[in-house]
């Protein structure tokens, strides 16, 4: 088995927002990445303090949101130049990961 190098992306929203289908929309149809993946918390905070949670009584509709991709390093380096144009930067975090290839 080898492996590849590819750059894994996070990207920090909030539902209130309204951004996940327009980041779905760029990341699968415009910049056709690999391997997205959206993720709701159930709680969460950012550099304002206010808190976003769901309680059993009351599912909020602003809850944290998470969207993470991967690519080969190159590609993501274009999605990123071009995603933050929309998406605050210190919203968006990356790293440097490997993903196994069959032979």
């Amino acid at each position: 088995m080898t492996k590849r190098e590819v750059t894994m992306v996070r990207v920090y929203l909030t539902e209130g927002d309204h951004q996940l289908r327009k980041l779905l929309d760029f990341l699968h149809q415009d910049e056709q990445v690999r391997g997205v993946t959206a993720f709701r918390g159930i709680a969460g905070f950012g550099r304002s303090g206010k808190a976003h949670e769901a309680s059993l009584l009351d599912i909020s509709m602003d809850l944290p949101l998470v969207v993470e991709f991967f690519d080969l390093p190159e590609r993501v380096e274009k999605v990123l130049q071009d995603l933050n144009q929309w998406v605050e930067p210190d919203h968006v975090v990356s790293w440097s990961a490997h993903v196994n290839m069959g032979e």
